[in-house]
Order: structure tokens, then C-alpha cells, then sequence
């Protein structure tokens, strides 16, 4: 029998609670994670081709696995970037296999979805150095045996992912055709809302982010850019962005600020807002039916903002 989205809530926030420092806790988080998410997920799109390899580099080379759907070109054409969130301790592209598969099918392009390292193991910022080797990757070239067009690139993340999604498009504004960010967690600074509401209450929330705060961050700079992209004062140039936002997530107030702030520099953006959606809800297509939709939307926008498109 389905679980209901309560359910899903309890045992993610139960898994939580057990967490403790060590590696061997961590690991079973992960695994824990996984059965949960298999448990509320509904089998995605058919590929044309799905393959795994690394992008070569000499200190640690980066897995990834590339989605080609039906359709797609031969020659290199259009890519998706995706960068799976997990709050930089857990997930990787089998978690976040189903919203991948949704991009590429509804986009007709590749989607390339990147391994990165995780925390505690790999502190800040070694997944942001591995997602973007692998940009850099793509941006250069290297990516066109693969059928990836140098110059028709968008980045996607959700959570921890749409934090590097939203630095790397910054970085690399001039290269990037358009971003893709959903409930992204865009600053460090503050860990509470401004203005909380009933759904801050849940433990899920705040002991989340300062579990991540201590174990990725790690005493780092909060106001370094690469770690809050929010605070990043020149935005002229950034590319198109479709942003989601939830309202039953404690990111929900910094995510609707940034779009401000792009519309602000003059960018395109497309705010999409579920009032009753939790952050995450994305990877529980079984309980929410709304998160079938939503990748197919955002495929849309990618399709309309490629040169090609």
C-alpha cells in the first residue's frame, strides 16, 4: 500500500534524528534514503541509450551518466547538466534518476547527471569542484563525442544541486543558455526564515540545514558566494531561470528572493509556486502527482531558451 505524504515525512524525519557524525551513520542514511525514495516514486520515461563513465581528471575523476532520449539528435545537440540535491551529505543520480529521465524525454535533449563527491567525507566545496570539471568539460568540447553541444548548455539542480546550479550560471553567465533551479538552498547565513511559519516547526527543516552547515560547510565563509549565491550583488547577464518554490519548505522565502533579485538585473525568470508542496516533493511522484508535471515544465523553458530551440 502507498504510504501518504505524512509517512514520507515521518520516516525521512525519523531518519534524521538517528543521524550521527560517524561514517558508518551516514552511509546507512544514504541507503535509507534510497529505499524511501523507491517507495514513493513511479517508474519514469524509457531512454534511448543511458550510459555511465567518468570525466577524466587527474585527482578524481567525476562519475556521470548521460540519459539520451528518443529522438535525440545525432550530431551534438542540446544538453541538460543536472546536479541532484541531497544537502551535499547523501542522494546521487538513482535518487534523482526519475526527474532526470522526466527532463530528457520532455526536452528531447541529453541529460548529462553528475556524481559529485559528498560530505562529511568530501567537505566544501569538493562538489562544487567536481560539477564544475564537468561543465568545463562540456563547455570546451570535450562532450561532442558524447552528442553534447558546447554551446547549447543548461544547468539543473535541485536543493544542494540548485545552490551549485545557481553559482556555476552565475560564473559562467556568458556560456550558459539557461538555468534550472527547484527549491534551491541559495545561502548559509541564516538557517531560519525571517518571517517562520507552522511548517518551520518540524525538525526536518532547521536540524537539516544546520546538520549540513556543519558537516559541508564546515567553517567556511557563509558569505563566499560559491556557498551563497543569493548574496551575489552583480546579476546582469544571468541567464534565463525557471525557479520553484514551495511553501512548505523552509527555503521558500530565499528562493522567491532571488528571482526578485534576477528580475531585478533584468533577467528572464519564471517562478513556478506550490503553496502545498514540501521541499523535496519532486522525488515522491507516487504521493505527489504534481511532481510528474513539473520537470516537463521546466523541459519546456529549456527547449525555448536554446539557440537551436
Amino acid at each position: 500500500m502507498m504510504k501518504s505524504p505524512k509517512d514520507l515525512v515521518d520516516d525521512l524525519r525519523a531518519q534524521l534524528e538517528k543521524l550521527k557524525p560517524g561514517r558508518d551513520e551516514f552511509y546507512r542514511f544514504h541507503h535509507n534514503f534510497h529505499h524511501i525514495v523507491n517507495q514513493f516514486e513511479v517508474p519514469g520515461p524509457k531512454m534511448a541509450e543511458t550510459k555511465n563513465f567518468h570525466v577524466p581528471d587527474d585527482d578524481f575523476p567525476v562519475p556521470v551518466r548521460l540519459y539520451v532520449p528518443y529522438g535525440a539528435c545525432n550530431s551534438p545537440g542540446p544538453c541538460i547538466i543536472f546536479l541532484h540535491g541531497g544537502g551535499f551529505v547523501t542522494c546521487s543520480p538513482d535518487t534523482h534518476e526519475i526527474i532526470a529521465l522526466r527532463l530528457a524525454s520532455g526536452s528531447g535533449y541529453r541529460v548529462l547527471s553528475v556524481d559529485y563527491r559528498l560530505a562529511p567525507q568530501h567537505k566544501f566545496p569538493a562538489a562544487l569542484e567536481d560539477c564544475e570539471k564537468v561543465l568545463n568539460r562540456v563547455l570546451d568540447g570535450y562532450g561532442e563525442d558524447c552528442g553534447l553541444s558546447r554551446h547549447e548548455v543548461a544547468l539543473c539542480g535541485d536543493s544542494a544541486g540548485g545552490n551549485m546550479a545557481a553559482y556555476l550560471s552565475q560564473k559562467h553567465r556568458k556560456k550558459i543558455s539557461c538555468q534550472i533551479l527547484f527549491y534551491p538552498l541559495l545561502q548559509f547565513v541564516e538557517l531560519k526564515p525571517a518571517i517562520p511559519g507552522p511548517q518551520d516547526i518540524l525538525p526536518l527543516g532547521f536540524t537539516a540545514l544546520k546538520f549540513i552547515k556543519e558537516h559541508y560547510v564546515a567553517g567556511a565563509d557563509t558569505r563566499d558566494t560559491r556557498l551563497s549565491p543569493l548574496l551575489e550583488r552583480d546579476l546582469t547577464g544571468v541567464p534565463p531561470t525557471h525557479i520553484l518554490t514551495c511553501g512548505l519548505d523552509p527555503l521558500r522565502m530565499e528562493g522567491r528572493a532571488y528571482a526578485e533579485n534576477l528580475r531585478t538585473a533584468g533577467v528572464r525568470v519564471v517562478e513556478i509556486h506550490e503553496k502545498a508542496m514540501p521541499h523535496g516533493f519532486l522525488n515522491f511522484s507516487g504521493a505527489f502527482p504534481k511532481a510528474r508535471r513539473i520537470p516537463l515544465d521546466a523541459a519546456d523553458f529549456v527547449r525555448e531558451h536554446m539557440p537551436s530551440g
